[in-house]
Protein backbone atom coordinates (compact mmCIF):
# COMPACT_ATOMS: atom_id res chain seq x y z
CA UNK A 1 0.00 0.00 0.00
CA UNK A 2 2.82 2.49 0.76
CA UNK A 3 5.08 1.65 -2.16
CA UNK A 4 1.79 2.51 -4.60
CA UNK A 5 1.33 5.50 -2.56
CA UNK A 6 5.17 6.69 -3.23
CA UNK A 7 4.57 5.32 -6.99
CA UNK A 8 1.71 7.95 -7.10
CA UNK A 9 3.09 10.48 -5.50
CA UNK A 10 6.09 10.63 -7.76
CA UNK A 11 4.27 10.13 -10.76
CA UNK A 12 2.32 13.35 -9.91
CA UNK A 13 5.30 15.28 -8.78
CA UNK A 14 7.02 14.28 -12.00
CA UNK A 15 3.65 15.21 -14.08
CA UNK A 16 3.26 18.51 -12.24
CA UNK A 17 7.19 19.43 -12.61
CA UNK A 18 7.13 18.52 -16.38
CA UNK A 19 3.83 20.35 -17.29
CA UNK A 20 5.78 23.70 -15.43
CA UNK A 21 8.36 22.99 -17.46
CA UNK A 22 6.59 22.65 -20.81
CA UNK A 23 4.74 25.96 -19.41
CA UNK A 24 7.70 28.31 -18.87
CA UNK A 25 9.82 26.45 -21.67
CA UNK A 26 8.81 29.36 -24.51
CA UNK A 27 11.28 31.77 -26.41
CA UNK A 28 12.16 34.88 -24.66
CA UNK A 29 10.35 37.79 -26.70
CA UNK A 30 13.32 39.69 -28.42
CA UNK A 31 14.09 43.58 -26.32
CA UNK A 32 14.32 46.41 -28.99
CA UNK A 33 17.52 48.19 -29.37
CA UNK A 34 18.31 52.03 -30.58
CA UNK A 35 20.86 52.00 -33.23
CA UNK A 36 24.27 51.13 -32.66
CA UNK A 37 26.33 54.05 -31.64
CA UNK A 38 29.07 55.94 -33.75
CA UNK A 39 31.99 53.64 -31.94
CA UNK A 40 30.50 50.67 -32.57
CA UNK A 41 29.78 51.64 -36.41
CA UNK A 42 33.11 52.38 -36.79
CA UNK A 43 35.02 49.47 -35.40
CA UNK A 44 32.16 47.65 -37.82
CA UNK A 45 33.09 50.04 -40.74
CA UNK A 46 36.90 49.37 -40.23
CA UNK A 47 36.79 45.53 -39.71
CA UNK A 48 34.60 45.05 -43.20
CA UNK A 49 36.96 47.43 -44.89
CA UNK A 50 40.21 46.25 -44.00
CA UNK A 51 39.46 42.46 -43.09
CA UNK A 52 39.95 41.67 -47.40
CA UNK A 53 43.66 42.08 -47.08
CA UNK A 54 44.30 40.28 -44.43
CA UNK A 55 46.09 36.97 -44.52
CA UNK A 56 46.91 33.78 -42.90
CA UNK A 57 50.36 32.76 -43.47
CA UNK A 58 50.90 29.17 -42.45
CA UNK A 59 54.41 27.98 -42.93
CA UNK A 60 55.53 23.93 -42.99
CA UNK A 61 59.21 22.65 -42.70
CA UNK A 62 60.58 19.90 -44.10
CA UNK A 63 60.96 16.75 -42.26
CA UNK A 64 63.21 13.17 -42.62
CA UNK A 65 62.34 10.08 -40.94
CA UNK A 66 64.95 8.72 -39.01
CA UNK A 67 64.61 5.36 -40.21
CA UNK A 68 62.58 5.84 -43.44
CA UNK A 69 64.69 8.66 -44.42
CA UNK A 70 61.22 9.66 -45.95
CA UNK A 71 60.16 13.02 -46.27
CA UNK A 72 57.61 14.53 -45.15
CA UNK A 73 55.87 18.48 -44.72
CA UNK A 74 54.58 19.11 -41.36
CA UNK A 75 53.36 23.08 -40.02
CA UNK A 76 55.63 24.92 -38.75
CA UNK A 77 54.59 28.08 -37.59
CA UNK A 78 51.38 30.50 -38.11
CA UNK A 79 50.71 34.38 -38.70
CA UNK A 80 49.06 36.88 -40.22
CA UNK A 81 49.95 39.43 -42.92
CA UNK A 82 48.62 41.99 -45.41
CA UNK A 83 48.48 43.00 -48.85
CA UNK A 84 50.56 45.87 -50.05
CA UNK A 85 49.97 46.00 -53.47
CA UNK A 86 47.58 43.73 -56.27
CA UNK A 87 50.89 42.41 -57.76
CA UNK A 88 50.45 40.09 -54.43
CA UNK A 89 53.14 41.10 -51.75
CA UNK A 90 52.48 40.16 -48.63
CA UNK A 91 54.07 41.95 -45.70
CA UNK A 92 54.70 40.31 -42.48
CA UNK A 93 57.09 39.61 -39.86
CA UNK A 94 60.40 38.17 -40.00
CA UNK A 95 59.91 35.69 -37.75
CA UNK A 96 56.78 34.11 -38.66
CA UNK A 97 58.06 32.97 -41.59
CA UNK A 98 62.10 32.12 -39.82
CA UNK A 99 62.68 28.57 -40.43
CA UNK A 100 60.05 27.41 -42.35
CA UNK A 101 61.00 25.77 -45.65
CA UNK A 102 57.57 26.98 -47.78
CA UNK A 103 54.73 28.72 -46.76
CA UNK A 104 50.85 29.37 -47.84
CA UNK A 105 49.17 32.58 -48.34
CA UNK A 106 45.07 31.91 -46.96
CA UNK A 107 43.32 35.05 -48.34
CA UNK A 108 39.90 36.30 -46.81
CA UNK A 109 37.74 34.41 -49.11
CA UNK A 110 39.67 30.79 -47.67
CA UNK A 111 41.50 30.65 -50.90
CA UNK A 112 45.03 29.46 -50.60
CA UNK A 113 48.50 30.36 -52.25
CA UNK A 114 51.76 29.24 -52.36
CA UNK A 115 53.75 31.88 -51.80
CA UNK A 116 57.61 33.08 -53.00
CA UNK A 117 60.05 35.06 -50.24
CA UNK A 118 60.58 38.29 -52.15
CA UNK A 119 62.96 39.84 -49.27
CA UNK A 120 63.97 40.14 -45.58
CA UNK A 121 65.04 42.22 -43.06
CA UNK A 122 65.88 40.42 -39.97
CA UNK A 123 67.32 43.46 -38.07
CA UNK A 124 63.59 45.03 -38.11
CA UNK A 125 61.85 41.64 -38.01
CA UNK A 126 59.80 42.69 -41.83
CA UNK A 127 59.48 40.10 -44.79
CA UNK A 128 58.45 40.55 -48.05
CA UNK A 129 56.55 37.29 -49.67
CA UNK A 130 54.70 36.97 -53.06
CA UNK A 131 51.68 35.10 -54.58
CA UNK A 132 50.09 34.57 -57.79
CA UNK A 133 46.25 35.40 -56.99
CA UNK A 134 44.18 37.40 -59.11
CA UNK A 135 44.25 41.17 -58.73
CA UNK A 136 40.54 41.56 -57.73
CA UNK A 137 41.36 39.11 -54.85
CA UNK A 138 44.15 41.73 -53.89
CA UNK A 139 42.87 45.01 -51.90
CA UNK A 140 46.14 46.42 -50.72
CA UNK A 141 45.78 48.22 -47.42
CA UNK A 142 45.56 51.90 -47.24
CA UNK A 143 48.88 53.10 -45.26
CA UNK A 144 48.99 55.82 -43.03
CA UNK A 145 51.55 57.57 -41.11
CA UNK A 146 53.62 56.58 -37.24
CA UNK A 147 55.33 59.91 -37.26
CA UNK A 148 52.17 62.33 -35.98
CA UNK A 149 50.63 59.50 -33.70
CA UNK A 150 49.02 60.91 -29.62
CA UNK A 151 49.05 58.66 -27.01
CA UNK A 152 45.28 57.79 -26.22
CA UNK A 153 44.31 57.21 -30.30
CA UNK A 154 42.71 54.76 -30.60
CA UNK A 155 43.54 51.57 -32.86
CA UNK A 156 42.33 47.95 -33.97
CA UNK A 157 44.33 44.55 -34.36
CA UNK A 158 43.21 42.31 -36.64
CA UNK A 159 45.16 38.84 -37.34
CA UNK A 160 44.77 35.07 -36.56
CA UNK A 161 45.88 34.59 -32.78
CA UNK A 162 45.96 30.65 -31.75
CA UNK A 163 44.90 30.07 -35.88
CA UNK A 164 41.50 31.79 -34.98
CA UNK A 165 41.49 33.82 -38.22
CA UNK A 166 40.21 37.49 -38.98
CA UNK A 167 40.16 38.28 -35.61
CA UNK A 168 39.47 41.67 -34.20
CA UNK A 169 40.43 43.85 -30.98
CA UNK A 170 40.51 47.12 -29.89
CA UNK A 171 42.74 49.01 -27.79
CA UNK A 172 44.66 52.57 -28.03
CA UNK A 173 48.22 53.61 -28.33
CA UNK A 174 49.39 53.05 -24.57
CA UNK A 175 52.82 54.81 -25.00
CA UNK A 176 55.41 56.00 -28.58
CA UNK A 177 59.22 55.24 -29.11
CA UNK A 178 59.37 52.24 -27.40
CA UNK A 179 62.40 49.92 -28.02
CA UNK A 180 62.13 45.72 -28.21
CA UNK A 181 64.78 43.48 -29.69
CA UNK A 182 64.78 41.99 -33.39
CA UNK A 183 65.78 38.17 -34.07
CA UNK A 184 69.10 39.36 -34.63
CA UNK A 185 69.22 41.33 -31.25
CA UNK A 186 69.47 44.48 -32.91
CA UNK A 187 67.26 47.70 -30.99
CA UNK A 188 64.03 47.90 -32.96
CA UNK A 189 63.37 51.93 -32.54
CA UNK A 190 60.26 54.04 -32.24
CA UNK A 191 57.91 50.80 -31.68
CA UNK A 192 54.17 51.74 -31.04
CA UNK A 193 52.75 49.91 -27.93
CA UNK A 194 49.25 49.16 -27.32
CA UNK A 195 47.20 47.69 -24.96
CA UNK A 196 44.61 46.26 -27.88
CA UNK A 197 44.80 42.29 -27.37
CA UNK A 198 47.87 40.62 -29.26
CA UNK A 199 48.34 36.52 -29.19
CA UNK A 200 50.51 34.46 -30.87
CA UNK A 201 49.49 34.22 -34.73
CA UNK A 202 48.73 37.99 -34.43
CA UNK A 203 52.59 38.63 -35.24
CA UNK A 204 52.73 40.19 -38.99
CA UNK A 205 49.38 41.57 -38.99
CA UNK A 206 48.72 45.07 -39.24
CA UNK A 207 47.98 47.81 -36.23
CA UNK A 208 44.98 50.29 -37.71
CA UNK A 209 44.20 53.93 -36.73
CA UNK A 210 40.51 54.86 -36.21
CA UNK A 211 40.24 55.31 -40.46
CA UNK A 212 41.72 51.96 -40.90
CA UNK A 213 45.17 52.91 -41.84
CA UNK A 214 47.96 51.23 -41.42
CA UNK A 215 49.91 52.19 -38.61
CA UNK A 216 51.96 49.59 -38.11
CA UNK A 217 52.89 45.97 -37.63
CA UNK A 218 52.07 44.00 -34.56
CA UNK A 219 55.46 42.18 -34.00
CA UNK A 220 55.39 41.39 -29.78
CA UNK A 221 54.22 40.78 -26.30
CA UNK A 222 55.31 41.71 -23.39
CA UNK A 223 53.93 38.58 -21.50
CA UNK A 224 54.97 36.50 -18.34
CA UNK A 225 52.25 33.60 -19.88
CA UNK A 226 52.76 34.18 -23.41
CA UNK A 227 49.79 35.44 -23.87
CA UNK A 228 47.94 38.63 -23.85
CA UNK A 229 48.63 40.98 -21.27
CA UNK A 230 47.27 44.07 -22.18
CA UNK A 231 51.08 44.95 -24.23
CA UNK A 232 51.76 44.51 -27.23
CA UNK A 233 54.20 46.38 -29.66
CA UNK A 234 54.19 47.26 -33.22
CA UNK A 235 56.52 48.61 -35.72
CA UNK A 236 55.42 51.98 -37.33
CA UNK A 237 54.56 52.13 -39.95
CA UNK A 238 57.12 54.62 -41.03
CA UNK A 239 59.45 52.13 -40.77
CA UNK A 240 57.35 49.61 -42.85
CA UNK A 241 56.96 51.95 -45.75
CA UNK A 242 60.89 53.04 -45.75
CA UNK A 243 62.03 49.21 -46.00
CA UNK A 244 59.44 47.10 -47.61
CA UNK A 245 59.78 49.24 -51.17
CA UNK A 246 63.44 48.10 -51.23
CA UNK A 247 63.05 44.69 -50.44
CA UNK A 248 60.54 44.37 -53.11
CA UNK A 249 63.45 46.37 -55.23
CA UNK A 250 66.34 44.73 -54.65
CA UNK A 251 65.35 41.17 -52.43
CA UNK A 252 66.73 42.54 -49.46
CA UNK A 253 67.96 45.81 -47.28
CA UNK A 254 71.26 46.95 -48.82
CA UNK A 255 72.24 49.32 -45.42
CA UNK A 256 74.33 52.60 -46.46
CA UNK A 257 77.93 51.77 -45.17
CA UNK A 258 81.02 54.09 -44.13
CA UNK A 259 83.47 50.89 -43.95
CA UNK A 260 84.56 50.95 -40.54
CA UNK A 261 84.44 48.53 -37.88
CA UNK A 262 83.57 49.10 -34.38
CA UNK A 263 85.41 48.31 -30.75
CA UNK A 264 83.80 46.22 -28.49
CA UNK A 265 81.97 48.53 -25.49
CA UNK A 266 84.34 47.48 -23.07
CA UNK A 267 87.76 48.92 -25.10
CA UNK A 268 86.39 52.52 -24.96
CA UNK A 269 85.36 52.29 -21.04
CA UNK A 270 89.02 51.17 -20.45
CA UNK A 271 90.17 53.90 -23.08
CA UNK A 272 87.97 56.42 -21.41
CA UNK A 273 86.77 57.67 -24.99
CA UNK A 274 83.30 59.57 -25.09
CA UNK A 275 80.20 57.75 -25.95
CA UNK A 276 80.30 56.73 -29.56
CA UNK A 277 81.60 54.60 -32.50
CA UNK A 278 85.45 53.37 -31.85
CA UNK A 279 87.02 52.38 -34.82
CA UNK A 280 89.66 49.92 -34.72
CA UNK A 281 89.94 49.48 -38.47
CA UNK A 282 88.99 51.51 -41.67
CA UNK A 283 88.75 49.98 -45.10
CA UNK A 284 90.85 50.99 -48.01
CA UNK A 285 89.31 52.94 -49.99
CA UNK A 286 86.21 53.34 -47.67
CA UNK A 287 83.80 56.51 -47.59
CA UNK A 288 85.35 56.60 -44.25
CA UNK A 289 89.29 56.60 -45.22
CA UNK A 290 88.31 58.79 -48.17
CA UNK A 291 86.52 61.40 -45.19
CA UNK A 292 90.55 61.05 -43.21
CA UNK A 293 88.92 58.93 -40.13
CA UNK A 294 91.17 57.29 -38.11
CA UNK A 295 91.19 53.58 -36.32
CA UNK A 296 93.01 53.13 -32.94
CA UNK A 297 95.95 51.07 -33.42
CA UNK A 298 99.35 50.19 -31.75
CA UNK A 299 102.47 51.18 -32.73
CA UNK A 300 105.58 49.15 -32.71
CA UNK A 301 106.09 49.68 -28.72
CA UNK A 302 102.87 48.46 -28.16
CA UNK A 303 101.63 51.72 -27.14
CA UNK A 304 97.85 52.60 -28.27
CA UNK A 305 97.63 55.44 -30.83
CA UNK A 306 94.48 57.76 -30.92
CA UNK A 307 92.01 57.16 -33.63
CA UNK A 308 88.45 58.38 -33.99
CA UNK A 309 85.39 57.86 -32.38
CA UNK A 310 82.18 58.57 -33.95
CA UNK A 311 79.57 60.42 -32.12
CA UNK A 312 77.16 62.22 -34.40
CA UNK A 313 75.60 61.65 -37.72
CA UNK A 314 73.89 64.62 -39.34
CA UNK A 315 73.73 66.82 -35.62
CA UNK A 316 72.55 63.18 -34.07
CA UNK A 317 73.81 61.88 -31.23
CA UNK A 318 75.39 58.39 -31.76
CA UNK A 319 76.20 56.55 -28.74
CA UNK A 320 76.98 53.17 -29.70
CA UNK A 321 77.10 51.23 -33.17
CA UNK A 322 73.47 50.70 -32.90
CA UNK A 323 72.65 54.27 -33.10
CA UNK A 324 74.88 54.82 -36.22
CA UNK A 325 73.07 51.51 -38.03
CA UNK A 326 69.62 52.79 -37.46
CA UNK A 327 70.88 56.32 -38.70
CA UNK A 328 72.34 54.55 -41.85
CA UNK A 329 69.37 52.85 -42.75
CA UNK A 330 67.33 55.95 -42.98
CA UNK A 331 69.59 57.41 -45.62
CA UNK A 332 70.80 56.27 -49.47
CA UNK A 333 73.74 55.20 -51.02
CA UNK A 334 76.23 57.80 -52.39
CA UNK A 335 74.36 60.35 -50.58
CA UNK A 336 76.23 62.31 -47.87
CA UNK A 337 76.21 62.80 -44.51
CA UNK A 338 78.40 65.27 -41.83
CA UNK A 339 79.69 63.46 -38.93
CA UNK A 340 81.15 64.17 -35.75
CA UNK A 341 84.65 62.77 -34.63
CA UNK A 342 86.63 62.78 -31.81
CA UNK A 343 90.14 62.35 -31.67
CA UNK A 344 92.97 62.83 -28.72
CA UNK A 345 90.20 65.20 -26.98
CA UNK A 346 89.80 67.66 -29.85
CA UNK A 347 85.63 67.19 -31.86
CA UNK A 348 85.32 68.22 -35.67
CA UNK A 349 82.86 67.57 -38.56
CA UNK A 350 83.56 65.69 -41.47
CA UNK A 351 81.53 65.25 -44.69
CA UNK A 352 81.27 61.04 -45.87
CA UNK A 353 79.55 59.83 -49.05
CA UNK A 354 78.13 56.81 -47.93
CA UNK A 355 78.76 53.83 -50.05
CA UNK A 356 77.13 50.00 -49.72
CA UNK A 357 77.47 47.25 -47.15
CA UNK A 358 77.59 45.13 -49.90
Amino acid sequence: MFQRLLILTLAALFSTGWAHAQTKAQPRAVSARGALDAEELNNIGVFKRVSPSVVHITTLAVQRDFFSLRTSEQPSGTGTGFVWDDAGHIVTNFHVIQGGDRATVTLNDQSSYPAKLVGAFPDRDLAVLRIEAPRDKLPAIAVGASRDLQVGQKVYAIGNPFGLDQTLTTGIVSALNREIESVTRRTIRGAIQTDAAINPGNSGGPLLDSAGRLIGVNTAIYSPSGGSAGIGFAIPVDEVNRIVPRLIRDGRFIRPALGVTAGPLNLAQALGVPKGVLLVNVADGSPAAAAGLKPFARDRSGRIVQGDVITGLDGQPVADLDDMLSLLETRQIGEKVTLTVWRAGQTRKVVATLGSSD
